[in-house]
């Protein structure tokens, strides 16, 4: 699946990979992240991609893309839109596909290997896109779950399927750790992205 001597570069949906990983039940460690693909290629790029609601005074996501932007990852973010919804319920939107999309496209001028990290079947496209560039795409998500978490169009097109689950004991933040920020709940893309 991979080849040691592919530049890797790592498109992480940070909404998606925290739901992901919070309906398998586990935290990511972002250190060991890097760490695991670092062993499977020469890693380019760690790329994050977040929505900020810029209107609070704290946001609980704040220490997590601090540290993130500190060791290794370039992290992407843009504010959320927050509105009400037809229901009167205060509902907030941050969609960041088209910032990892360009991204993607520019990097695939280097990078033999891309890895993509969210289930949402609008990268289907992106995926087709890259691959007539010649580029390898592995998409890592889950279908460990009811329903899975990748749309199955995606999972379709990309070249390896990766199931968090399976990257779990790899990845995975032992609860017993401190010294890293929890990976609080980024504000969440639109409901039918997968």
């Amino acid at each position: 699946m991979f080849d040691p001597r592919e530049k890797i570069a790592l498109f992480i949906d940070g909404a998606n990979l925290y739901a992901a990983s919070k309906s398998l039940g586990f935290d990511i460690d972002y250190r060991k992240l890097l760490k695991a693909f670092q062993k499977r290629g020469y890693l380019l790029r760690a790329y994050y991609y977040t929505a900020l609601i810029e209107d609070q005074e704290y946001s609980s996501i704040r220490p997590l893309i601090d540290w993130l932007d500190y060791n290794g990852y370039k992290v992407i973010t843009k504010p959320a839109k927050e509105f009400t919804d037809s229901m009167g319920r205060r509902k907030v939107k941050g969609n960041m596909d088209i910032e990892l999309a360009i991204d993607a496209m520019e990097q695939s001028e280097t990078v033999d290997h891309l890895v993509l990290f969210s289930g949402d079947g609008d990268f289907t496209t992106l995926v087709e896109a890259l691959q007539r560039r010649g580029r390898k795409v592995s998409v890592v998500s889950t279908m460990a779950t009811q329903p899975p978490m990748i749309a199955d169009d995606l999972r379709r097109q990309s070249d390896h399927f990766i199931d968090l689950m399976t990257l779990k004991a790899e990845i995975g933040r032992d609860p017993s750790e401190r010294g890293m920020p929890r990976a609080p709940e980024p504000a969440t893309s639109s409901e039918d992205d997968h």
